[in-house]
């Protein structure tokens, strides 16, 4: 997951809201660890949260609904 975040996430706000990204991340997940996309919403967001508190990935509070790109 954190690869395919990594992948489709923009270097610069705006960035992706949770829904665009859970889309985008789906053609770049392997079909034998998540079947049709099966499980990728609590990972994706496992991995969103531990990015952020790493500071790789930022959340852009002002923006509604809430955006995240990469950390620069």
């Amino acid at each position: 997951m954190k690869p395919a975040l990594l992948k489709v996430l923009p270097g610069e706000a705006p960035g992706l809201t949770e829904s665009e990204m859970s889309k985008a991340v789906l053609v770049h997940l392997p079909e034998a660890e998540f079947p049709g996309g099966a499980k990728s919403g609590w990972r994706l967001k496992a991995v969103q949260l531990d990015l952020e508190a790493k500071g790789i990935v930022m959340r852009e509070m002002a923006a509604k609904p809430l955006r995240w790109h990469r950390a620069k």
